[in-house]
């Protein structure tokens, strides 16, 4: 699979409010929205890492991860044969949420998997950095999966109707 840009080379995310009801007092207009920087942040630094997947028989699966925020996408590892490596060959469909309630990014896309070999030792450079285990890629059970953001949402429970942000990737607003 080759190399993907990053989402900001295809310019600047674009914020927007996400679509509640109204009870939920979501506020309008620009004002207090959060900025992109701050999903980066937020997954740059997180230790842990919510990842949904979907059975083949459609019952959800959540489990935490480790993994990496890298040129501004997300990368995690799992043996093909785990529960979520069989649920992401049946059905690529990901969702990634950081541990936080309370200062909230959840991330929404398509799972490929990565086998630019460059690119797997820049991987397992940073993880070794990041969390002091050394991944071996040679062997053929492991998989790295790279996040293809179609949506982020971001906001921070504390003033969740001003802060409440929603980016789209590869569509239209």
């Amino acid at each position: 699979m080759p190399d993907l840009p990053p989402p900001s080379a295809f310019g600047k995310p674009n914020p927007s409010r996400p679509c509640l009801p109204t009870g939920y007092g979501i506020a309008t207009g620009d004002e207090g929205m959060l900025p992109w920087r701050h999903v980066t942040e937020q997954m740059a630094q997180a230790r842990n890492y919510w990842v949904a997947t979907t059975r083949p028989d459609g019952r959800p699966h959540v489990v935490p991860v480790w993994g990496l925020w890298l040129d501004e996408r997300f990368y995690f590892s799992t043996d093909a044969a785990s529960r979520k490596g069989r649920n992401l060959a049946a059905s690529p469909e990901l969702v990634v949420h950081l541990e936080s309630g309370d200062d909230v990014v959840i991330l929404e896309g398509i799972a490929e998997i990565v086998t630019d070999a460059p690119f797997l030792a820049r991987f397992a450079d940073a993880y070794d950095a990041k969390y002091q285990v050394r991944l071996d890629f040679t062997d053929p059970a492991y998989r790295v999966y790279r996040l293809r953001l179609r949506v982020a949402w971001a906001w921070q429970e504390k003033d969740f109707p001003q802060t409440a942000t929603r980016w789209r990737f590869g569509q239209a607003p």
